[in-house]
């Protein structure tokens, strides 16, 4: 790599494929590193070309299971250790954000200790996108860029769907705001779920407030993890007259049964980001790459330009 390259761009095990893309956006190589793996269930890291006073971009999202996370603390470390200018984690997926705050006794905010963590490894700067609840900005001590996966799904809605006749929806009160810009924006009606939750992955009770009837609905939301309410949310709004329901989410963390559940259900497409590897198969699965809005981040980080004006929703 040339002698003049201001920053460098590494990745972890799992994010390889997205960081690769990264990389050809910003017509630079990946940079050279070695994970090993012990029989034990260790592992190490280490550089394998000189990083002295370079900006480094590590990209790695902390998708389960723990060793991604693991994996990003030990390169933070060894690029601290080996004279790094600065050290930027780029976390796609910002896992434990769900664990935001206390929402019963005893238990622990995650989504915190998760941060300090990063902090005492030695992170200069943060970029993320869609985290689950935007406050998390405020647990780190170091700046954080956070993005919106909204400047790649609004180019697929107005290429891709049928906006005379569509409504936004939220499968859930707490993804108002997000239906709500996205509602705004485009200038479309906005209907809301409201569900009930006897436990964690288990909705009990679910209704809809609006109308839906003949119309093209589209979920938003950030995450689908069993998919257990946003197949609940698609079949209730085809019980309820919708000519078509689809969904776009940020994060496919897909934990089993969600794949199954999704081929069952009334969704007719639901369209991720790339910021989890979807490795289950689906016809009804669409995915669309943020690797070129992360490269135009990491250029605009290092030529020290304003992000903001890449965001018309948030």
């Amino acid at each position: 790599m040339s002698k003049h390259t201001p920053y460098l761009i590494f990745s972890g095990t799992k994010t390889r494929y997205l960081a690769e893309k990264i990389c050809n956006s910003l017509g630079c190589p990946l940079g050279k590193m070695n994970i090993q793996h012990f029989a034990d269930g260790e592992f190490s890291v280490s550089y394998e070309e000189s990083i002295r006073g370079r900006d480094v971009f590590l990209v790695q999202s902390t998708f389960p299971n723990s060793d991604n996370l693991m994996e990003l603390l030990l390169m933070i470390d060894a690029a601290k250790r080996a004279s790094a200018h600065s050290v930027i984690a780029v976390i796609p997926y910002f896992g434990w954000a769900r664990q935001d705050r206390k929402d019963k006794p005893r238990v622990s905010i995650g989504a915190k200790l998760i941060a300090d963590i990063l902090g005492v490894a030695g992170i200069d700067r943060l970029i993320t996108m869609d985290l689950h609840a935007d406050q998390i900005q405020g647990f780190f001590d170091v700046p954080v860029d956070h993005l919106y996966a909204s400047s790649v799904f609004l180019e697929y809605i107005k290429n891709a769907l049928p906006l005379d006749n569509l409504v936004m929806a939220t499968p859930d009160v707490g993804g108002t705001k997000r239906a709500s810009s996205y509602s705004k924006y485009l200038g479309i009606p906005m209907v809301i779920c409201h569900k009930t939750r006897q436990q964690a992955n288990k909705v009990s009770n679910m209704r809809i407030i609006g109308d839906v009837k003949n119309k093209d609905v589209l979920l938003i939301d950030d995450i689908v993890d069993t998919a257990g309410t946003i197949t609940k949310a698609a079949d209730l709004m085809k019980k309820n007259g919708a000519r078509s329901v689809r969904a776009m989410v940020s994060h496919a963390v897909m934990s089993n049964p969600a794949t199954r559940r999704v081929n069952q259900s009334a969704l007719k497409e639901i369209i991720f980001s790339d910021s989890i590897p979807y490795t289950k198969k689906s016809e009804k699965v669409t995915i669309l790459s943020v690797a070129e809005m992360f490269a135009e981040v990491i250029r605009r980080v290092c030529m020290d330009e304003s992000i903001s004006s890449l965001y018309t929703i948030k």
